[in-house]
């Protein structure tokens, strides 16, 4: 099995007591299970990955934000209105036709939640967590990126005082693109490192 198909995997030990909990919370009216579900959609979607993908965008078409992103991120970043808790010390690695970047958090899941959302279940694993950083050519792979052998991979390990942001490559073909439609390619898992930017559909 894939690294990818971790995903889509039954739920684990740990899902379940969750889940369970959850149930039990509910039944005694600790927790309104609407509020929760707003909680969640919040970090899913509009403090999510949508959020990361228009900072991309606009690091693309504007060459000064592009420049303060990578000199700042933090401050870039808070700019644009995505700020808060897990999200108070960024860094963004850019991607280039010589260096492909690749982020874990090889001791839990530091992650950038204001820009990224929730993490991804397979980010939280121990296979990834591990073969990142002891294969990250073969992890690459696993998630059907295929980058020739002179491209150079770069792991970083997001701690608490420190979370990366990947800035990948901007597509060929999208130099007509406005910046809306430029965020509408930008996928979270391009801003972690395990795919690319597609270039739109003809």
């Amino acid at each position: 099995m894939s690294l990818h198909d971790h995903e889509h995997s039954e739920l684990g030990e740990m899902d379940l007591r969750v889940r369970a909990l959850e149930s039990v919370l509910t039944q005694k009216g600790y927790i309104d299970p609407a509020a929760l579900d707003r909680l969640i959609d919040t970090y899913q979607t509009r403090i999510g990955p949508r959020n990361g993908a228009r900072v991309v965008a606009r690091s693309w078409v504007d060459v000064a934000f592009h420049e303060w992103l990578l000199r700042d991120a933090t401050a870039a970043i808070a700019s644009m209105g995505y700020a808060g808790r897990q999200g108070e010390h960024m860094h963004v690695v850019a991607n280039s036709p010589k260096r492909h970047n690749l982020v874990v958090c090889t001791l839990c899941s530091c992650y950038p939640w204001p820009v990224l959302g929730l993490p991804p279940t397979w980010y939280k694993s121990a296979p990834y967590r591990s073969r990142a950083v002891r294969d990250p050519r073969g992890v690459l792979t696993d998630f059907g990126v295929a980058l020739a052998e002179e491209v150079e991979i770069r792991v970083w390990d997001s701690t608490a005082e420190l979370r990366y942001l990947v800035l990948p490559e901007r597509p060929a073909g999208t130099e007509s693109m406005d910046e809306a439609a430029l965020a509408s390619l930008v996928t979270r898992d391009s801003m972690i490192g395990t795919a690319l930017v597609k270039k739109p559909a003809a």
